[in-house]
C-alpha cells in the first residue's frame, strides 16, 4: 500500500489504519462519532494526501476541459474552483472532481484517490482521440500533500499561521500563499459542509504543515479526523461519493447533479447519451430517506414500496448529528415522484423510512 508523508504520525496517534484505494489511511483516531461532532462544533484536520492532482495546461486547455468535463468553464475566473465530473460516452461517471483555474491556459484537477491513475489514463486517451494538440497533461499526484482543515473554528486557526487575507477568500476560491512558512495552495473548499480549507503543499512539507496546524489549533479544539467521520460528515450534507451515488452505471442527472451537467454548453463527452436519456425519461432518481424506527441503513440495502423492491441504498449511516438512520437511495423515477410509503430492508426487517429534503443537516 502507498503511504502519505504523514503516515507515521497517524500511527503515533493510535489511528486505526485501512486500505483505502491502495493507500494506507487513518479511518479513525478517537472514534467516528467523537471526530464527527468535533468537526461540527470546533475543527478537524484530515490527511487527504491520497487524493490525485492532474495539471492541464496549454493554449487549448480550456477547450479540452470544456469537452472532457460536464460543467461549463466559461464563467470561471482565475482563482476560482469548480465542481464537475468526467463521464463516459454512455453518460456514466468516470469520476467527480474539483477543477482549479490558475489561468485560461492552466488548470489543476483534484480527483478521487482510487481513481487518479484511471482518470489520468482516461484524459490521455481523450486527448489522443481528439484534435487538441497544444496541450500538456501531467499527473502530479506524487508531488502534493493535501490537508483539509474543516469546522467553524477553521478560519480562526488558519489565521494564526498566515498573513493571507482569509476573510477575502470566498467559498470555492483559492489563492497561493504561505502557511506556517510553507508555500501552498489555500482553497476555501471541503467535503464536510462546514467552513474550511483544503491546503495543497509539496509532499516533503506535509509533516511540517500537519504539526503546525495541530499546534495552533489544539487550544481551539482541533482534532485529527479519519476517513470514517469524513464519510458521515459528507453524507449528512448529501455530497456524492464516487462508487456510491455516481458510478460508471449512474448518470449525474440521476444523482441530483444536473447542476454540474450543462447540457446547453455545447458538445462534451457523455452529453448525447444524457440528452437521449432525459428525452426518454430517466429510469431512476436519487432520493433522501430518514428511518422512523431504529436501524442503520447501509450501502446496497434494498428499498421497498408496497412489498416490491424499487431501488437500493447508495449510502447510509447512523447520523451522529441527528441520532437516526439516514440514507441516499436510487429508486425508480415513478416512485421517487410519488408519495408512496417506503421501507428499507435491514436484515430480515423492512423498516419504514420517510422522504426528507436535503441536506439532512442544515
Amino acid at each position: 500500500m502507498k503511504k502519505t508523508p504523514i503516515n507515521q504520525i497517524h500511527r503515533q496517534l493510535g489511528a486505526r489504519m485501512v486500505d483505502f484505494g491502495g493507500w494506507d489511511m487513518p479511518v479513525q483516531y478517537s472514534g467516528v462519532i467523537a471526530e464527527h461532532l468535533a468537526v461540527r462544533s470546533a475543527a478537524g484536520l484530515f490527511d487527504v494526501s491520497h487524493m490525485g492532482e492532474i495539471e492541464v495546461s496549454g493554449a487549448q486547455a480550456f477547450d479540452f476541459l470544456q469537452y472532457a468535463t460536464t460543467n461549463d468553464l466559461s464563467p470561471l475566473v482565475n482563482g476560482q474552483v469548480q465542481y464537475t465530473a468526467l463521464c463516459y460516452e454512455t453518460g456514466g461517471v468516470v469520476d467527480d472532481l474539483t477543477l482549479y483555474r490558475f489561468a485560461a491556459d492552466r488548470y489543476l484537477l483534484c480527483v478521487n484517490a482510487s481513481n487518479s491513475d484511471k482518470d489520468f489514463a482516461w484524459l490521455q486517451n481523450l486527448l489522443k482521440r481528439s484534435t487538441y494538440s497544444d496541450l500538456s497533461l501531467i499527473n502530479r499526484s506524487e508531488e502534493y500533500a493535501q490537508l483539509a482543515l474543516q469546522g467553524p473554528m477553521a478560519a480562526e486557526i488558519l489565521t494564526t499561521l498566515t498573513t493571507a487575507d482569509l476573510p477575502a477568500l470566498k467559498f470555492y476560491r483559492f489563492i497561493e500563499a504561505e502557511v506556517a512558512g510553507i508555500a501552498m495552495i489555500v482553497s476555501r473548499t471541503g467535503y464536510t459542509g462546514e467552513d474550511g480549507f483544503e491546503l495543497y503543499c509539496a509532499a516533503a512539507d506535509g509533516v511540517k504543515l500537519w504539526q503546525g496546524l495541530m499546534a495552533a489549533g489544539q487550544p481551539l479544539g482541533l482534532q485529527p479526523i479519519g476517513l470514517g467521520a469524513r464519510d458521515t460528515l459528507r453524507l449528512e450534507k448529501a455530497y456524492a461519493l464516487y462508487g456510491h451515488e455516481i458510478t460508471a452505471d449512474i448518470m449525474p442527472l440521476e444523482a441530483r447533479l444536473a447542476w454540474i451537467t450543462k447540457l446547453k454548453k455545447g458538445h462534451f463527452v457523455g452529453r448525447d447519451a444524457m440528452v437521449k436519456a432525459k428525452e426518454m425519461g430517466l429510469p431512476r432518481q436519487l432520493i433522501a430517506l430518514t428511518l422512523t424506527e431504529s436501524g442503520v441503513p447501509r450501502e446496497g440495502y434494498p428499498v421497498f414500496s408496497a412489498g416490491q423492491e424499487v431501488g437500493y441504498v447508495t449510502s447510509g449511516t447512523m447520523s451522529p448529528s441527528l441520532k437516526k438512520g439516514i440514507a441516499l437511495a436510487l429508486v425508480e423515477t415513478a416512485v421517487a415522484k410519488s408519495d408512496q410509503a417506503l421501507e428499507i430492508g435491514i436484515r430480515k426487517r423492512q423498516i419504514p423510512a420517510e422522504r426528507t429534503t436535503l441536506p439532512f443537516v442544515k
